[in-house]
């Protein structure tokens, strides 16, 4: 990214002439377009300011242009980098910057905002280029998780992360830490269900010489290792009651006391707390400490489960193979595109990793096929679906195995072809092409669909 080339769309010239001044006074070179349209056409900078003072496209409209276009050019931009697009909304239209995240927006700014603002957020998305090669998304969904993750990283408050087990809740912590400030000190997990209640306190808080049986030197607790960055207490809901009592404690203090010990240890730190339970059910039930929770539940993030992400399930996959293949070139079939669309993934990510690394090694050749994945679904069963001997029969089979999947996606939101398209990362006009065509296939998109009902 070229944090010195700066693209603002902002039609009110006064506003535009203040940011102006506030930017090249930092050294930013700025481009300035009073026209939406004018910028998309003209786009070249990896940082967009747009405000949503623009009359000649909406706000939304713009933001999905501006990446889709990004995403056509060979990664994103002229120069390799991810692009970069900041909404500036009123105070008043907290929805329409709601949109605009959803939209694909990095962030967004409220007016009226002082100039340590602007350059603060400025400061935080430069760091979108830090690379993180263990997470992948392409769903609007984890989109925008990993957009309010980012949000989260630019302050120290604590962050509570749900989601299944398998969906990549550790990741997702990392990627907290890893565009924080905090990035260059320790990053500590703990997983509070693989450690034994009797042991979890000393793990924590380390103990002093003698505090306990076998306790035969003085041992730094995970707190302490991780000073100055962030831990993470992975599987929170199954601490004690009485641990959680202490953990408060530390939490509200900010300072931690070893087990046997008098002498406190002052701590700056990041905490991040995971679970693949409902805390509140979990307080309902006894099990858990509402003022705890409350502690935790700063910033919350939900990771969703992968099947109500699936425009993820086909990337992950690759990214699997590109992690497992040692060396050799691999590539999905279409019928085991089909067949990674149609399954549920129960274990999630976790589980579509076993899977990938299973097909690396039951399968022949350079394709993993349907059969190598050896999941409880059918991927061949559509009469619809062609034989794949042929470079025609293939480039059908990929045709007809879209066209299925979504199918899929319009039966998970009841036909609702809005809400279909954004899980696709589409427009509903291409939407509306794709259905056009499956029309001209002999596909009854509204049988189907009523089928389904």
């Amino acid at each position: 990214m070229q944090p010195n080339n700066i693209q603002l769309v902002e039609p009110n010239l006064n506003a535009a002439n203040q940011m102006i001044a506030v930017l090249e006074s930092k050294g930013y070179q700025v481009n300035h377009f009073t026209s939406g349209r004018a910028a998309l056409y003209q786009s070249s900078s990896a940082i967009t300011l747009v405000s949503s003072h623009i009359t000649d496209i909406s706000l939304t409209d713009f933001i999905r242009q501006f990446h889709q276009k990004a995403s056509a050019t060979n990664s994103g931009t002229t120069n390799g980098t991810t692009p970069v697009s900041i909404a500036i909304v009123d105070q008043a239209q907290g929805m329409m910057a709601a949109e605009a995240m959803k939209a694909g927006a990095t962030d967004y700014l409220l007016r009226p905002f002082e100039s340590e603002q602007l350059l603060g957020l400025l400061s935080r998305v430069e760091a979108l280029d830090k690379p993180l090669t263990d997470i992948v998304v392409e769903s609007w969904r984890s989109k925008q998780v990993l957009q309010l993750a980012h949000r989260a990283a630019g302050t120290n408050a604590t962050v509570l992360i749900t989601g299944e087990s398998g969906t990549g809740k550790e990741v997702l912590a990392q990627y907290v830490h890893q565009h924080s400030s905090r990035s260059k000190a320790p990053f500590v997990a703990v997983n509070c269900a693989a450690i034994p209640e009797s042991m979890l306190e000393a793990v924590l808080f380390g103990h002093v010489k003698g505090a306990f049986t076998g306790a035969t030197q003085t041992q730094t607790g995970k707190f302490e290792e991780a000073n100055g960055g962030t831990i993470l207490l992975d599987e929170i809901a199954e601490m004690s009651p009485s641990l959680q009592a202490k953990l408060l404690r530390v939490l509200q203090e900010r300072e931690v006391e070893k087990v046997g010990s008098h002498k406190t240890v002052p701590l700056d730190i990041r905490v991040i707390a995971a679970t693949n339970k409902d805390l509140r059910v979990e307080i309902q039930k006894g099990t858990f400490r509402e003022d705890l929770y409350y502690r935790l539940d700063v910033l919350p993030l939900h990771w969703p489960a992968l099947r109500e992400r699936t425009a993820d399930i086909l990337p992950l996959a690759q990214f699997f193979i590109n992690k497992y293949q040692m060396g050799s070139a691999c590539q999905l079939s279409e019928d085991a595109c089909f067949a990674l669309a149609q399954y549920h993934w129960p274990g999630n990510i976790r589980e579509l990793e076993n899977v990938v690394q299973r097909a690396l090694v039951m399968r022949h050749g350079d394709f993993i096929t349907a059969q190598d994945l050896m999941l409880p679904v059918d991927a061949t069963s559509s009469t619809n679906l062609p034989q794949i001997g042929s470079e025609n029969g293939r480039v059908e089979a990929k045709k007809m195995a879209e066209f299925q999947y979504i199918i899929k996606i319009l039966k998970q939101f009841g036909g609702n072809r809005t809400k279909t398209a954004q899980q696709l990362g589409v427009t509903t006009r291409a939407l509306r092409y794709k259905l056009a065509a499956m029309r001209e296939q002999g596909i009854d998109i509204d049988a189907v669909l009523g089928s389904a009902a």
